[in-house]
């Protein structure tokens, strides 16, 4: 659940800012807002996660009045967080990769800027766009150390993003050092790895036919 909201918030978010800088900016605000975000998306997972922990749980549950101050709302927010620079900067290399001779053809048949920008650049960049967004989701699925700190790890069934949760990477991470070698604990352990494993390679399958048909398009 967590990691549907985490994507659900970080993708429109990732995807705005990524017009903005990559077509309202203007250079110099643009040569200091990029370097940045790709510096964000060098942070250690664990220093995310030690801001979830000691920082953002904190405001969640002041603001939500949580029976658990680790739950899965705090997961979703600071993994939003987390993937939302590998969003914009991908989404932004393709809008900007965009032929400048669509742009000056729509605007020269009396498309606005807007109209430009929603009929003709977009489209144009989907696949690259479609390329970070998917990039951001694998690193969702298959991140460990942030969702562990943030998350509570209660293995409690639920729904509800107020309640502590343990994710399947948690769950690996925190039993598998003591997990008796060869028991059924031990295999399902293995099972759960196999089930991410599936997921990401579904992911990078996704990834891959984005960049062709990216590739095809510009031909």
């Amino acid at each position: 659940v967590y990691k549907r909201q985490a994507v659900a918030i970080a993708v429109p978010i990732g995807i705005i800012c990524a017009i903005y800088i990559a077509e309202i900016a203007d250079t110099r605000l643009r040569e200091i807002v990029k370097p940045t975000i790709e510096i964000l998306a060098g942070i250690p997972s664990v220093v995310y996660g030690f801001i979830a922990l000691v920082l953002l749980a904190e405001i969640v549950h002041n603001v939500f009045n949580t029976s658990y101050r680790l739950n899965a709302l705090n997961g979703a927010i600071i993994l939003s967080l987390m993937i939302l620079p590998t969003i914009i900067i991908i989404a932004e290399d393709a809008i900007m990769a965009v032929p400048r001779e669509y742009k000056e053809a729509s605007l020269a048949i009396g498309a606005t800027r807007w109209e430009t920008l929603r009929r003709v650049t977009l489209p144009a960049a989907r696949s690259g766009i479609t390329v970070g967004v998917m990039l951001g989701l694998g690193r969702a699925v298959g991140e460990t150390m942030a969702v562990l700190m943030a998350t509570g790890n209660s293995p409690i069934v639920t729904l509800s993003l107020l309640s502590s949760v343990e994710t399947m990477t948690a769950v690996i991470a925190i039993e598998m050092g003591e997990v008796v070698f060869g028991s059924l604990h031990y295999h399902a352990l293995f099972a759960i790895g196999l089930l991410l494993f599936i997921i990401t390679f579904v992911i990078n399958l996704v990834v891959d036919y984005a960049v062709h048909r990216s590739r095809r398009f510009n031909r």
